[in-house]
Formats: structure tokens, sequence, C-alpha cells
């Protein structure tokens, strides 16, 4: 019970951080629908040469678009979450001292991490979907179950998405300098999560194994189960991949962590 409100107390403690930069959000709102319309009206152009492209109508295809941009920092398909200060406390040893702590270090840093997605979600998520709303022809639900299958399934996607940057994070034990993992990781997110182009839009084999792999839990399935693309059973299947894939990359955090943390030297220790 201790340890449930321990990291309870630091998710509040993530939300609230994020919550004090209002300029930032304000920023990262603007930008967020500014890229939304230039990736609307290049989708407009697309479907009106190809419609049915990947599946979806064009409204379905504008509907991506902007649950993309509402899940963009939700799940940091770019980056700025807890990675930069993970990463500086293992070049400086100071997480020498987090390891002292009678915590669980992974647990410490999803805690923290699902603060900030909350935060996300409604300061940089939920303005840029209602413009979106405001000016194009979107294929948003009605029934609450439908949103309520969605939110579940961004929950999975944000852990997921923080699994496999706290893989990339902990490459730091071995690397001087890790910005180069670290832009790896976001090339690799914003491309094979759909950011860019809906991944059943893939052709062939290609486009088959892309939504095999853990970036399609943080942005294909959650917009799939919005769109109402699954349905029924499917949505429990997409469920279960967003939940294979966090258990397998939260197994694999604490292996590579167990190995990581024989590297680390305290001078008297």
């Amino acid at each position: 019970m201790r340890l449930l409100l321990l990291y309870s107390t630091v998710l509040r403690g993530g939300f609230r951080r994020y919550a004090t930069y209002r300029v930032a959000t304000a920023a990262g709102v603007f930008t967020n629908t500014v890229f939304g319309f230039i990736l609307a009206y290049t989708f407009q152009a697309l479907w009106s040469e190809r419609p049915q492209l990947g599946g979806y109508d064009e409204a379905q295809a504008l509907t991506f678009v902007w649950i993309g941009q509402a899940m963009l920092a939700t799940v940091a398909l770019m980056g700025g979450g807890f990675e930069e200060e993970f990463q500086q406390r293992i070049r400086t040893g100071d997480v020498a001292v987090d390891l002292y702590r009678p915590i669980d270090l992974q647990l410490w840093w999803l805690a923290s991490d699902l603060g900030r997605a909350c935060f996300h979600l409604l300061g940089r998520g939920v303005a840029p979907m209602a413009v979106g709303a405001f000016a194009f022809d979107l294929a948003l639900p009605s029934e609450p179950s439908v949103w309520a299958a969605f939110g579940v399934s961004v929950l999975l996607a944000v852990l997921v998405s923080f699994a496999v940057r706290y893989l990339f994070a902990l490459c730091a034990f071995w690397l001087l300098d890790s910005n180069g993992v670290s832009t790896l990781s976001t090339l690799l997110g914003v491309f094979f999560s759909g950011m860019l182009l809906p991944l059943t839009v893939f052709p062939g084999s290609f486009g088959e194994a892309v939504q095999q792999l853990p970036w399609a839990a943080m942005l294909q399935v959650p917009a799939d189960v919005l769109l109402g693309a699954r349905e029924g059973g499917d949505v429990a299947a997409g469920w279960g991949f967003q939940l294979g894939w966090a258990a397998v990359l939260f197994a694999a955090g604490r292996a590579v962590q167990a190995l990581a943390v024989r590297r680390v030297v305290v001078q008297g220790g």
C-alpha cells in the first residue's frame, strides 16, 4: 500500500511538473495544430486520388491525422519524456543514488512518465483534435463505449512507449554520447507507429510486418479502435497485442537494467 501511494505521488508530481510549462504547452498545441493541417491537406490530396487507401475513407484518414497529433506528445513519439533526465543521471553517476533508494527504478520512471502522458493528453491532445473536428469532417464515434475502449488502448500505448524508450535510455550505461540512440528511437517511432502514414497503407509483406512491431501499438492500434476499424473481439485482440509487447519490453528492460547496474561504480562503495 505504501509503495502504491508512493508511485501515485510520483505520478501526480510528473503531471504537475509538466503543467507548470504553460508557454511550452501552448507552443506545442500550436505546433501540433499546424502540422495537423499540413498532414490533413496532404491526406486529402492523396485520398482524392486513391479513395479507400489503406482501408480508410477520406473522413477516417483525416481523423487518423488528428488522432496522431493528439497522441504525439502523449506517447512521446518524438521524445520529450523522462529519457534525457535519466540518461543525464547515468552519465553523471547520480543514478547510483536512485539505486540506493527503496524503490524500483523502472517503476519510478514509469510513474513519472504516466503523469507526463496524462498531462499531455489533456494539455496537448484535446485542443488539436477539437480544431481538427471544427475544420474538417472527421469520423469521430458517438458511442461512449468506443471512447472508453480508446482510452484503454491509449494507456496501453503509453506503457509500450515507455518500455521502448526505457530500453533505449539504458544504452547510456555503455555509450559516452547517447544522442544518436535517442535520434534513432525517434525516427523508428515516427515511421513505424503510423504517424506519417497509416501502416495499412504500406504494401505487401512489409505492410504486414510493420503492423507486428511494437511501434504499431503506440498509434496504429489506438487509432483503429477509435475509427471503428476494430470492433468486438478485434478490440480485445488489439489490447492483447499492446499488452503482450508491453510485457515483453518491460521484461527486457529489467534484464538490461540488471546487466547495466553492474557497471555502476560509486567511490567508497
